[in-house]
């Protein structure tokens, strides 16, 4: 006790200090021994670390059409890091089966790689880890809650489901779980920071005014929080009741990983939780290498890809009354009968140019009839382009992609114009 009591009194207090002439105490906020002369070779003795100041991780989507070796290697790359916990935003396992011993298996091989953690990991359920009522159950039996939370150094830490019930396609947070937020939030008034982990970004989805997210906000609003979602694989950050809600890319997730501009590459996020918030950076994977250079190998297999479709070249541009829209976001919708089916997307450079990515960067799009959708807008900005062009089924934006290279102009205009084919 009198050795603990002694280091807690050294500790962020006082620097023996050897000056000519005697010994001087310098008052510091750091546990460093130096001596300090008139002039030192240094910037300040506060050291960058306290009671209120911890790291953490924060993983995404590791599935939805998992690639090899990514997620498996992650886990090998945090132990490297050392933060004190790790926080899931779901999408474990492929799922979306009643088949019980595929489930088992797949939860059986994600657990062995979490297992190698040398510290915490906090799950967080995804559509892919209870699609259905026979996966809720599964999850239950393995890890029996679906939404928790936890306290570390007074800050809240929210661990919700977005698919609750599972049975629900779109996502949705029940009425039982919207009160268990509330009174987790009540019962935990005096914390400095909220972290909210959930894995749709139920705020950005066209249901939001039934799907229980509101009522979360609600109960959230007046305090410092911070939300981490992921789902829809692509980076995107938003500000909501003046707070930052983060749609993280993947840690081995489906993606055609076409770089920092899509939000499309493999990451973690790590956050430094300070005493008036947390500072986030995003470690790119293929950015993190152990001290001998030589990337970690693991036998993670991927999802087969034996039955996709074949894909031909698909550039063109893209003219909003003559003049190109750099940024605008091309999105073809495969049409089958009287559906459409999201197929491929690319975004406009600053030429007007733009080329089709669906199943990995740039490789185009399957041979077929597509109508076209495309939106011009800056983040939280009204979309610049007359709203029929969002919308393929009002777009009158029609291409025939053939098993060729295929070159396409779509010239858009503030005149209505009749549906056209605009492939050359």
């Amino acid at each position: 006790m009198k050795k603990l009591l002694l280091a807690l009194a050294v500790t962020g207090m006082l620097v023996a200090v050897a000056l000519s002439g005697g010994q001087k105490p310098v008052v510091s906020d750091g546990a460093v021994q130096v001596s300090v002369e008139e002039r030192n070779p240094w910037t300040h003795l506060r050291l960058n670390q306290g009671p209120d100041i911890f790291n953490f991780v924060v993983v995404s989507d590791r599935t939805g059409g998992h690639r090899p070796r990514i997620f498996s290697q992650a886990i090998e790359q945090i132990n490297l890091l050392q933060p004190a916990f790790v926080v899931s935003v779901g999408d474990l396992i492929e799922g979306y089966t009643k088949d019980g011993v595929k489930l088992g298996t797949e939860w059986k091989e994600f657990q062995s790689y979490v297992c190698k953690l040398q510290m915490p990991f906090f799950y967080v359920a995804g559509n892919h880890d209870v699609s259905n009522d026979y996966m809720e159950k599964q999850w239950h039996e393995r890890f029996g809650r679906r939404y928790y939370h936890f306290v570390h150094r007074n800050v809240l830490f929210l661990m919700l489901c977005s698919d609750d019930p599972a049975s629900s396609s779109e996502g949705g947070i029940s009425k039982e779980q919207s009160a268990y937020v509330s009174r987790a939030l009540q019962e935990n008034q005096g914390v400095r920071w909220t972290v909210v982990a959930i894995h749709k970004p139920l705020w950005n989805q066209s249901n939001v005014e039934k799907n229980g997210w509101l009522d979360v906000e609600k109960s959230l609003a007046g305090r410092p929080y911070t939300v981490f979602a992921g789902h829809v694989h692509r980076y995107q950050k938003f500000v909501r009741q003046g707070m930052n809600y983060y749609q993280l890319a993947t840690t081995g997730g489906g993606s055609r990983l076409r770089g920092v501009k899509y939000g499309e590459f493999d990451h973690l996020v790590w956050v430094t939780m300070k005493k008036d918030g947390p500072v986030l950076a995003n470690l790119m994977l293929d950015g993190i290498y152990p001290e001998s250079l030589k990337p970690p190998v693991t036998a993670e297999e991927g999802v087969s890809i034996a039955n996709r479709k074949p894909v031909y070249p698909v550039k063109g541009k893209v003219h909003f009354d003559g003049t190109p829209t750099p940024d605008a976001v091309v999105v073809f919708y495969l049409i089958d009968g009287k559906k459409m089916t999201r197929a491929a997307d690319g975004l406009v450079e600053a030429d007007g140019s733009f080329a089709l990515s669906t199943y990995k960067a740039f490789d185009g799009a399957p041979a077929g009839q597509y109508a076209v959708a495309v939106s011009w807008r800056e983040a939280g900005a009204p979309n610049r382009l007359p709203a029929r062009y969002a919308d393929p089924a009002t777009s009158g934006l029609r291409v025939q992609v053939k098993a060729e290279a295929n070159d396409v102009s779509l010239d858009l205009t503030t005149r209505p114009v009749e549906p056209k084919e605009s492939a050359k």
